[in-house]
């Protein structure tokens, strides 16, 4: 009897510290790695960062989802991080690498000038011109140059605009495939923290 109260010692605080792990990582955060180059320079491949899952989501919060449903490229599950542009009920606009949100121009310092001329020219995107058959097949409204981000839904690019395979190329991200908010750790820059981490409180240029 002894013996088996020392074995339940150990055995109950090992039991519990799991349950606690598991209950941290469905419900608060679990850290997740980069895979690729598309959000660099503000997070590179192989980098591990925290998804805060009860984290609200705003214009320019960075965001972990499952790509498997929204790529039709991708077979199985895939986590893809992007930044979100715009939310439902936005009105998206882009024209020589500005982008406008109803109207009001993103401040983009977070990447460089080239790459934020990329949003419109990778792959003759150019004024979101290769978006129209897209738009049609997935009932977008679609006005001009000008793309209606529909109900429960966000539209996320790449920071690495040459390279990204985004909301450009496949459409809208459901919300009920987001996993949650990333938040670059401590190990990471300033600048990269601020790149990722409060980005979305400056949003729209002053």
């Amino acid at each position: 009897m002894k013996t088996f109260k020392n074995i339940m010692g150990y055995v109950v605080p090992i039991v519990v510290g799991l349950l606690i792990a598991l209950l941290i990582k469905q419900y608060w955060f679990t850290l997740v790695r980069v895979d690729g180059t598309s959000m660099d320079p503000n997070l590179y491949d192989t980098e591990q960062v925290f998804v805060m899952r009860s984290e609200s989501i705003h214009r320019g919060s960075v965001i972990v989802f499952d790509a498997f449903g929204e790529n039709p490229e991708e077979t199985s599950t895939k986590n893809y991080v992007k930044r979100v542009i715009a939310v439902a009920g936005d009105k998206l606009s882009a024209k020589n690498g500005v982008l406008k949100v109803n109207g009001k121009t993103i401040d983009q310092s977070y990447i460089s000038k080239s790459e934020q001329k990329a949003t419109n020219e990778i792959n003759n995107v150019g004024n979101w011109n290769n978006l129209s058959e897209l738009a049609k097949r997935q009932g977008w409204q679609k006005n001009e140059n000008t793309i209606i981000v529909p109900k429960g839904k966000y539209f996320v690019l790449g920071d690495h605009r040459s390279v990204s395979n985004d909301s450009r190329y496949w459409g809208f991200v459901d919300k009920s495939k987001v996993m949650g908010v990333v938040k670059a750790g401590f190990w990471t820059n300033k600048t990269q923290q601020i790149n990722i981490n409060d980005q979305w409180q400056t949003f729209f240029t002053k």
